[in-house]
């Protein structure tokens, strides 16, 4: 109504006081007592200028429709932006002040909901731990909640099934997948006496396990403590419109009260005088303040949901301008996380075909992760595997079987000595080699003759090596930081070119590692995927988290890489620094039509019109400015 005249019927100021005063007084409350706040502590922000802007606009227009001429029956706006100095009795500011608070609410209501869930990444990792247990009681077998398990109970774990509680084998042997809880890509063999960690997976054989450490005792428990700290202990990065803010409101306060005390003092009367210093605190209230953040947000996490990226908050988008390290865990973020065939090594006269085949097909019936990573390999490349004749599982050793009436072992050189067989000195060279790398050799035999070696490795992912060079593009360090061994981190470093490397640590020390470059002055940045790198990722100034791993590990981290692709944390980082520049305009802009126009103001020739139209045009310019994200493209 206020801005169109056809709108502006007889009564239309008293029916404009009607709509704005619940929207000025209790949907901006929050606004005035953060501003009171504020005021109590000598601060300013953004809040206090909300406030301080609406109030203004609010009483004056109350003064012009009770003591003015505002309130005369008829009254109109006409659509024209005339500069002329007026009384200002006149004139009415309620659209200014029901519009700035209906922006910036709408503003934070879209900000809110692109805040991450505040203990999101603890729940995700308390509920990785198994959630019933099968407990040995009086020789019987009883399925319990794990809640209920104490100290001392033996509990059954069975190929498949995740181990309930941090506790000692005392029968069976297997392999535990722990590569969630300590980054080892490699499965562990554990035997009576050895010792398991709750919520990691059996992946061989029957195990009893006696629980000795249960509840918060647990490691998995102590995880979720590590990140618990982390978040709490990271600060939220203070919103730059409040510090803009900070230094403007005491600017302009400063300037309506020599706005007013010029025109006193001039002898323009109280009126005029007033007129003009009220108008200098409603002009500067920039609604596109509210809307900077936003819109820039919303656009930018769109267009990174397109392409695979989840930013979680604005106070992500600061951090990004500022890392110059970047520590990359290695298993599942620069590794596929996944045991592969890498090579095949013959001896002479024996077809690599034939070796595949023989040892797949054996491989094919044991339930370990290495020996599947072989039958996968095999069956990709020689198609169907024969069905074993007779096939045994030798503990710690590995398999043996008779294969299209072959005698076949595979598995440790040690199964070999076992019957008298030796390794032929290339094989032997092969299989070194291999282990110097880091990689796991597997001896592959038939007919009582050592036939090949074969290499099995967690597998660097064929993008790794591109991305490392397009995060030395943007001036980031990256550091390998892993829980496997050393010579199986130098390998992977080398091959996709990374110069620092930091192994064998555990969740805990990574926290360490983190903190250790911060205190360095490094600002880092940290990429993982598992539930050992959660505490590692909050801690982080900037965590990245690949989509393809566990929930704690997106829950802690700050930006999400759907894809599992590590060129996309390059792109992330593109992307969030480019939301920041332009959230950076949109405040520039914000204030800038309001600023131009404060002259205007402070010299008393500020008319409804002109306070509207600065509004409009920093709003839609704004918005207009933001959707240019929507262009943003992923690097070829």
């Amino acid at each position: 109504m206020a801005m169109i005249p056809a709108l502006q019927i007889e009564y239309w100021q008293w029916l404009s006081l009607t709509l704005a005063a619940p929207v000025v007084t209790y949907a901006a409350w929050p606004f005035h007592r953060a501003a009171w706040t504020n005021a109590k502590h000598g601060a300013a922000t953004m809040d206090t200028l909300i406030s301080v802007g609406t109030t203004a606009a609010f009483l004056w227009s109350l003064w012009a429709l009770f003591f003015g001429t505002a309130g005369t029956p008829g009254m109109t706006h006409p659509f024209e932006f005339t500069i002329a100095r007026t009384d200002g009795a006149g004139n009415i500011y309620l659209e200014a002040a029901a519009g700035v608070t209906a922006f910036i609410l709408a503003g934070r209501y879209f900000e809110a909901r692109s805040k991450r869930k505040a203990g999101a990444a603890l729940k995700a990792l308390m509920e990785l731990g198994a959630k019933e247990v099968t407990v040995l009681r009086g020789g019987r077998e009883v399925t319990v909640p794990t809640a209920d398990l104490q100290v001392g109970d033996r509990f059954l774990v069975r190929p498949g099934e995740k181990i309930a509680t941090d506790g000692t084998v005392v029968e069976g042997s297997s392999a535990v997948d722990a590569s969630m809880l300590t980054g080892e890509s490699v499965p562990v063999e554990v035997s009576v006496g050895g010792s398991v960690t709750g919520a990691t997976l059996n992946a061989g054989g029957r195990l009893v396990v006696e629980a000795t450490r249960v509840g918060a005792d647990t490691q998995l428990a102590r995880m979720a403590k590590l990140v618990e700290d982390a978040q709490n202990g990271k600060a939220a990065a203070q919103r730059l419109a409040d510090k803009i803010s900070g230094v403007f409101v005491p600017i302009v306060i400063a300037l309506a009260l020599g706005t007013l005390g010029f025109w006193l003092g001039s002898g323009a009367g109280l009126t005029a005088a007033f007129t003009a210093a009220v108008a200098v605190l409603i002009i500067a209230c920039p609604c596109a303040l509210g809307l900077a953040t936003p819109t820039a947000l919303m656009v930018g996490t769109g267009r990174g949901a397109q392409l695979g990226i989840l930013i979680k908050g604005p106070e992500v988008l600061e951090t990004t301008r500022k890392v110059d390290t970047i520590v990359l865990d290695k298993t599942g973020t620069v590794t596929t996380g996944k045991m592969t065939l890498l090579k095949v090594h013959t001896a002479d006269s024996t077809d690599e075909t034939e070796v595949l085949r023989l040892a797949g097909a054996l491989e094919h019936s044991s339930e370990h992760p290495i020996a599947q990573a072989v039958a996968t390999g095999a069956a990709a490349q020689v198609g169907t595997l024969p069905t074993p004749e007779d096939f045994a599982n030798i503990p710690g050793l590995g398999v043996q079987g008779v294969v299209e009436g072959h005698a076949v072992l595979v598995g440790r050189e040690k199964l070999l000595t076992e019957w008298a067989m030796e390794l032929p000195e290339p094989l032997r060279r092969a299989k070194d080699e291999a282990e110097q790398a880091g990689r796991t050799a597997i001896v592959v035999a038939w007919d009582g003759e050592a036939r090949a070696v074969l290499e099995v490795a967690d597998a660097v992912k064929v993008t790794s090596a591109e991305a490392i060079k397009r995060l030395r593009a943007l001036g980031l360090t990256p550091i390998l930081l892993t829980g496997d061994n050393k010579a199986v981190a130098e390998s992977v470093a080398a091959e996709v070119g990374i110069d620092e490397v930091i192994a064998e640590v555990m969740p805990q020390d990574k926290v360490d590692v983190v903190k250790r470059l911060q205190a360095e002055g490094r600002s880092v940045a940290m990429v993982g995927d598992g539930v050992n790198d959660a505490a590692a990722l909050a801690q982080a100034d900037l965590g990245l988290a690949m989509g393809t791993g566990t929930d704690a590990a997106i829950e802690a981290g700050d930006l999400t890489l759907v894809r599992g692709d590590l060129r996309a944390a390059a792109d992330a980082i593109r992307l969030s620094r480019k939301t920041l520049g332009t959230i950076r305009s949109n405040l520039f802009w914000a204030f800038a039509y309001n600023v131009a126009a404060l002259p205007l103001a402070a010299a008393g020739l500020l008319n409804p019109m002109i306070a509207g139209a600065a509004m409009a045009f920093s709003s839609v310019f704004v918005v207009g400015n933001s959707l240019r994200l929507r262009g943003f493209r992923a690097a070829d």
